[in-house]
């Protein structure tokens, strides 16, 4: 049986959809309020926060996905996204099972220089210290060796369904809504987005690969790495809407977060903004070389086809 904690978001439920593809009819899917994603998954509520729980949700597995996610309150990371991962770590190594952790670039330096998975952590704000200190925690238990332990890290998404990101929001939300994008702080710096489905599908290949563990990996993003005016033409394409868009200063979050606590959480987050993102996955695609990666374009189509598919739904 595999497990996936945290089973109520997108990367959890493309996940879901993958290891019934290619590789399991038994899995069980967890989360407070957990749903199927396939028909023939088991259903199992637990909150990550009970040493308990946690035990009872992975009892019987043999690989364990971490995928959960939290609200993005700086608090409430603090506050619960350590114990989550303690809990699901202990649990995890009382099963004897193995644990693939879906990680996230928080903890990385905000330059323009390449990142892999050498890159030393140097995190920039609170949010980055919680997730510098949850992946040192899976370091820690990889070093133990008492179970197989592997992370897959992942840049910024875009994709469909509930995928959250800046880029959903301040593009492909307002094309959908035929209003025009808006870029963060600027147009002309080279950006690495991962397509949600690639990434829950490369999870999904990590964790059935027993050679993969003991190891962090990228996951894998196309080689072009757009700038967001380019990201912009190729979303607008797609939508058949004009190419137009502003960019909304640095100014411009400080005098908005002023008002906005939502605002205000994702401030931090800015300055991978001011810089080019590059980041290197090719020890994925070296390890994988049959992995097809989404190219933006397929991606944006895909995301116009489902966005027009469910309006015509609604209907």
């Amino acid at each position: 049986m595999q497990t996936i904690l945290g089973a109520n978001g997108q990367i959890a439920e493309e996940l879901a959809r993958e290891l019934k593809r290619q590789y399991t009819d038994d899995l069980r899917l967890v989360s407070r309020t957990p749903r199927k994603v396939n028909a023939s998954d088991t259903v199992m509520p637990a909150n990550l926060l009970d040493a308990r729980q946690t035990a009872e949700a992975v009892k019987g597995s043999s690989i364990v996905y971490f995928t959960a996610g939290l609200p993005p309150s700086t608090a409430l990371w603090e506050a619960q996204f350590p114990q989550m991962l303690k809990n699901a770590l202990d649990a995890t190594r009382a099963a004897g099972a193995s644990f693939a952790y879906f990680d996230n670039t928080y903890m990385y330096p905000q330059h323009d220089q390449l990142l892999t998975e050498d890159t030393p952590f140097a995190p920039h704000g609170r949010k980055g210290q919680v997730r510098a200190e949850m992946a040192r925690m899976v370091l820690d238990e990889m070093k133990r060796g008492e179970i197989p332990v592997l992370i897959g890290r992942a840049p910024e998404f875009y994709g469909p369904g509930k995928t959250q990101s800046f880029t959903n929001a301040l593009v492909i939300d307002k094309l959908k809504a035929g209003q025009k994008p808006r870029v963060p702080l600027r147009d002309d710096t080279w950006r690495t987005l991962i397509w949600t489905p690639d990434a829950s599908r490369a999870l999904a290949a990590l964790g059935n690969a027993p050679d993969a563990y003991g190891q962090t990996w990228h996951l894998p993003c196309c080689d072009e790495r757009p700038t967001y005016k380019a990201f912009v033409a190729m979303a607008a394409q797609a939508f058949e809407q004009p190419s137009r868009y502003s960019v909304i200063p640095k100014l411009g979050f400080q005098i908005a977060g002023m008002f906005s606590e939502q605002v205000r959480e994702i401030q931090e987050l800015l300055p991978r903004y001011a810089c080019d993102n590059l980041f290197d996955s090719s020890k994925f695609k070296q390890r994988f070389p049959e992995f097809k990666v989404t190219t933006y374009q397929e991606g944006l189509d895909l995301i116009r086809q489902e966005w027009m598919s469910r309006d015509q739904r609604a209907a």
